[in-house]
């Protein structure tokens, strides 16, 4: 996985010198041995669970007292309380399991055809004349700038640019995104004037997927971009979020109960890299476009293959990155370096390819020596998440953090991640003691742990857990899973091009064959699972390979191609690593603007929350100052009228909701129709589809705040 082959060196510095940009600490060997030792005797210790019980006959026999050796017992199967009982049962169950798997076996061709009749469609009926000679220019880019002006042109041939004017669209509330529009900018010029403040309508529309328009099908209609009244909203939410955090006119703990409160409701952002052995180096590429875009999310949560890439972004800063993310960098990727016969004999010897020490001691180079997920949080200010299982089959999953396991060095996690049964044996997870700081011991007792990616490859509801994330961004690369995805209605930034954008991919006859081939197989997947008939080698269910959830709210599927199966285990070359950082820019160049809408309103909030805090009251704008006065809650207008004088000092330019029930405007009169209202009626609409994953349900905002102290997030720096 990391370090490098100390014969090969000079040669690789060759290469390094021949057109290569250096890497950043290339010869700096962040190894310690004594922890690599310590790492090694906690592998090779005795499993907890084998007691060594000790008798003595009577007092004067001795405990170690040579005796005739018996026959020894046999050792119970770790699956004998899982096998079902009864005639039926074990009757019924090798033939029902090898019908089933035939018919899968034929529904897998069926589909197989299915999908290529689909592309030999789009060839032939649906990319012709000069919308494919558009396509190609699209995908020969090598920039984001260069892809943007090929898709602005490509869109601008189809018809999009009319759809983008046009508000009406059936998947969001234009209606309310339109008068939302009208009053925040009305109001936050009204107030800019007279110097007032308030929040309630901003409130109101800062929710994830607000009125639908962080759905799917808002970026599904167009190569780039959206419809350009989200995209009016999205600047004009973000200028009233920049007003209110520096006006004069809200205290300092006004404004952090606020900000606190839009946290709460907005969520956050998470970058997840799926495992995939070899073909996770597509990650790197996805990783660059976001960090050349200024794009890079906070959070980022890593299985298997993708911990590796999540552990090299999580321990570097930016400007390090931008050196580390290019074609040398495989240099440094020297994990499967054993030649044939030596894996041979290793696997004949101890049931796995790779040696799981000299991974770790390779490893050391990503994740800068014995780093921990706490201190790696402090360097770089990314949340780095790796998901493990333990060995055991029934125990939960774990999803490793700088609040589960702060002191858990993470080249143990990235390890335990990517231990594949057959591949790499179960690992012991390392932690740094906090008495003895500078030597690591067994975390969790010693036991072990395994890849992720076997039941949790995409860990979205331990990351709302933990960081209220509402939010993915997924990069999938896992080989099994890509062959089936398939968008019948178009993807985000890959629309569906025939019937301005209303058709099927492969016309309907196509789509509709490819979804009941496809959900027929889960189907028959799930009735194994749940009549407990598929047995489990090496002592792994690996039901949830194919059953578990893969997709988020954005979903890049980089584009392989079948050599990649052929060096699924093997390192790549400058050259292979060069065409996967291309391939993985340009799968995301796609993906990008919905991404920065989402981020445009996320990083505002994130830096009021961090302001507030106190962490960054330089960042306020010349002017701003915090009133030393006592602190107090958000002010509720008075029940008795005020006077004009008076009312340029009140908490209502947002239209606070007045005692009557009515809303009222910052002129004093009556509006015709409550905007706020009709804010509050929108703000829990979830568009949940069939195709694209639901934001999912939003807790209030109390039970919100409660998990956000109870998880220690505030004083956290999040």
């Amino acid at each position: 996985m990391a370090g490098w082959d100390r014969s090969n060196e000079p040669r690789r510095r060759k290469q390094e010198r021949g057109g290569e940009e250096g890497l950043p600490n290339f010869d700096t060997d962040f190894v310690n041995e004594a922890d690599i030792a310590a790492f090694e005797r906690a592998i090779n210790a005795p499993d907890a669970t084998d007691e060594d019980f000790i008798t003595a006959l009577n007092d004067w026999k001795p405990i170690k007292q040579r005796i005739r050796r018996k026959r020894p017992k046999m050792r119970p199967r770790r699956g004998k309380d899982e096998t079902r009982e009864g005639f039926v049962y074990q009757l019924l169950k090798w033939p029902l399991l090898t019908i089933v798997f035939a018919w899968i076996l034929i529904l897998s061709i069926l589909y197989t055809m299915t999908r290529f009749y689909v592309s030999q469609y789009e060839y032939w009926v649906t990319w012709r004349g000069r919308r494919e000679r558009l396509r190609r220019k699209l995908r020969s880019t090598k920039t984001y700038e260069e892809w943007k002006l090929a898709a602005k042109e490509l869109d601008s041939y189809l018809g999009a640019d009319t759809w983008k004017a046009e508000d009406a669209f059936a998947y969001y509330d234009y209606s309310t995104i339109r008068k939302a529009v009208a009053n925040i900018c009305r109001l936050r010029q009204k107030a800019e004037e007279e110097e007032r403040a308030g929040g309630t309508l901003v409130k109101a529309c800062v929710k994830s997927n607000f009125a639908g328009i962080e759905s799917f099908r808002m970026y599904s209609q167009t190569y780039y971009g959206t419809k350009d009244r989200v995209q009016e909203f999205i600047r004009e939410l973000e200028k009233s979020l920049k007003f209110l955090l520096e006006t004069n006119s809200l205290d300092m703990e006004e404004k952090r109960v606020l900000f606190k409160h839009l946290s709460s409701n907005y969520g956050r952002t998470a970058l997840c890299l799926s495992g995939g052995a070899s073909f996770a180096y597509y990650h790197f590429g996805v990783v660059k476009a976001h960090l050349d875009a200024g794009l890079l999310p906070t959070v980022i949560t890593g299985t298997s293959g993708g911990a590796l890439v999540a552990a090299l972004v999580c321990t570097r800063t930016d400007e390090e990155l931008k050196k580390l993310l290019v074609p040398a960098l495989a240099l440094k990727i020297t994990a499967c370096h054993d030649d044939t016969l030596t894996w041979l004999r290793r696997w004949w010897k101890t049931g796995a390819r790779f040696d799981s020490v000299d991974w770790a001691r390779r490893l050391c180079w990503f994740t800068r020596g014995s780093l921990t997920f706490k201190e790696a949080y402090e360097r770089t200010g990314r949340i780095l998440n790796i998901s493990c299982i333990p060995s055991d089959p029934h125990s939960p999953s774990l999803l490793l953090n700088y609040l589960t396991a702060p002191d858990c060095c993470i080249f143990s996690a990235v390890l335990a991640s990517a231990a594949v049964p057959g591949i790499l044996n179960p690992v012991v997870l390392m932690t740094k003691t906090p008495h003895h700081p500078f030597t690591i011991t067994p975390f969790s007792f010693g036991h072990k742990w395994k890849d992720g990616s076997l039941r949790t490859d995409i860990p979205l509801r331990a990351l709302n857990t933990h960081f209220n994330v509402t939010f993915s961004i997924v990069s999938q690369v896992n080989p099994h899973v890509n062959i089936f995805f398939f968008s019948p209605r178009g993807s985000v930034g890959r629309p569906v091009t025939h019937r301005k954008g209303k058709g099927w991919r492969g016309g309907f006859l196509g789509s509709a064959l490819e979804q009941y081939l496809k959900l027929d197989m889960a189907k028959w997947l799930k009735v194994l699972r749940h009549l407990e008939l598929l047995p489990r080698p090496l002592s792994q269910d690996w039901s949830s390979v194919f059953l578990q959830k893969f997709d988020g709210n954005i979903t890049i599927w980089p584009r392989t191609r079948v050599s990649d199966f052929w060096y699924i285990l093997s390192d790549p070359t400058v050259e292979r690593l060069r065409r996967m950082l291309e391939v993985g820019q340009r799968c995301t160049f796609p993906k990008l603007e919905f991404v920065r809408n989402r981020l445009a309103v996320e990083r505002v909030v994130e830096r009021g929350r961090r302001i507030t805090r106190g962490a960054g009251k330089a960042e306020l704008v010349a002017g701003g100052q915090v009133r030393g006065r006592k602190p107090s809650p958000l002010p509720l207008p008075s029940p008795r009228g005020e006077e004009k004088g008076q009312e340029k000092k009140s908490f209502n330019w947002f239209h606070w909701p007045s005692p009557t029930g009515r809303s009222t405007n910052v002129d004093g009169n009556h509006s015709n129709t409550s905007v706020l209202e009709e804010m509050e009626n929108h703000e829990r609409v979830f568009f949940d589809d069939d195709y694209g994953g639901s934001s999912g349900s939003v807790s209030s905002d109390e039970e919100a705040m409660e998990k956000f102290e109870a998880a220690g997030i505030a004083g956290g720096g999040i």
